[in-house]
Formats: structure tokens, sequence, C-alpha cells
């Protein structure tokens, strides 16, 4: 029986006497979509960046295809090639190319060869509706255009899952929708995706289950139309009332 993608067990964090996780479980399912909503504070975006290890966890284990990442002898690096990560700023070099960002991790991580990473490149391009920035620089491309860029090299490491960290929080609000849509036909695809995002619809229409966090807990977990059209929780509904004045 093949493992979970991601299966994280009683996971604590803290930042000096500051205990932001307090003792997260869950487990994210082959081809799942899973959002992860809530205030700001609440330790969505620290229990996503301790699954790819970039925060080391207190306590507590994060099981990457059945290994543990937490662990001291674990092959980090390696396991992190089967992790793509999409952050709120795009993190491009601004002084390469759209094609030479996107070759850059293969040729370097994966050894690919130039042609390979080069096929590959305009391959994930084309897939983002990009193919015709490939030898652009970053600062002539848009927001919205710069993060379709950063998921096409994830996307290039041939993940076995995505992890986004709020992609769309820096883009102004008409460059919004060119992102969702491409991590929409992601999730059609099949592909495997945890997400921290703001975005209600893109949570309803396309997350097969949302976990609302606040202070470092899960306070309520579920179907989207379960949890944001009939939560149970007060502090689920305080939330999501926020969210509707704003």
């Amino acid at each position: 029986m093949t493992a979970p993608p991601i299966e994280i067990k009683d996971l604590h964090k803290y930042f000096g006497e500051l205990e932001v996780l307090r003792g997260i479980s869950t487990t994210i399912q082959q081809g799942e979509v899973v959002c992860l909503l809530g205030p700001s504070g609440s330790g969505k975006s620290t229990l996503l960046r301790c699954v790819n290890r970039l925060e080391e966890a207190t306590a507590g284990s994060i099981l990457i295809e059945g290994e543990d990442i937490t662990d001291e002898d674990a092959d980090v690096d390696g396991l992190r090639t089967r992790i793509g990560m999409v952050f709120q700023q795009f993190n491009l070099f601004p002084h390469l190319t759209v094609l030479r960002n996107l070759r850059i991790a293969q040729r370097k991580v994966l050894g690919r060869p130039t042609d390979e990473a080069t096929r590959i490149a305009e391959e994930m391009l084309e897939r983002v509706g990009l193919s015709d920035k490939i030898d652009e620089h970053p600062s002539r491309l848009s927001g919205g255009q710069q993060q379709r860029v950063a998921i096409a090299r994830a996307l290039c490491m041939n993940p076995d899952m995505m992890l986004f960290d709020e992609p769309t929080s820096a883009l102004d609000p008409e460059l919004i929708g060119e992102v969702l849509d491409v991590m929409r036909e992601l999730a059609e695809a099949g592909m495997t995706m945890l997400v921290v995002t703001h975005e209600m619809g893109f949570a309803l229409q396309v997350a097969d289950r949302v976990i609302f966090m606040d202070e470092g807990v899960i306070v309520e977990e579920g179907p989207p139309n379960e949890v944001l059209r009939n939560p149970a929780h007060e502090r689920t509904k305080r939330f999501l009332r926020a969210i509707e004045v704003e």
C-alpha cells in the first residue's frame, strides 16, 4: 500500500517561548487539494514551511511518502525534490531570463543536461500559458506572470506534490485570476496540493478539504461546502464574517 504524500503527526513548533503550532495532525491523500485557512498568525505558513523543513519542527513528525523529513538522518534534499513550493514572493533571479530561471535547478539539483532541461522548461511554460515570455527577464513581466513562471519552475522538478503559501497575496486584484486558473488546472490534473490562501472562492470550487486554523491548532476541517457555508465552530463563523465584511 502506497504511503500518503504528507502525514503530519502531533506537530509542535516554538519560536522562543511562543508556541506557534500546538499539536497539528492531518494527512493529505494522493491527489487531494487541501486549503489552509485562518487569520494572520494562526500558524498556516509555519505549518507549510515545516512540511519541507524550511522551518525545523520542535516536536512531532512529518512523513513525506512514508519518510520522516524531520528525522535528523533524513535525506532532506532528496525529499525536497518531491515537493514543489510556491511562495508569496516570486523569488525569480532578476538577472536571468525566464528560460534560465526554469533551467537552473534542473541542471544543478537534478543534473539534467541542458537540452532536456530546456525541453521541460518549454513544456511547463506552455502549461502555464507563457511560452511567448521564455526569453524575457522577470522585470518585464507582470506580477501574475512572474508567479506563473514560479509555478512552472516548481513543476520543472517533476514534484509529487505542491505547496502554495498565499501565492496571490502579493498580486493586484486583476492578476489573481490568472494564477488561480493555473492552480485549478493543476488540481484537475490530479496534483496533490496543500494551499495557504484567503481566496474563499478558490477553496470552495477546487479544494477537496478545508482546514481552518487559529492560534496554532486545527479548529475545524471538512468539505469546503460544510466548513465555509455551515461552519460548526463560532471562531470559524467570526473569521468568515470578517472576510465577507472586507
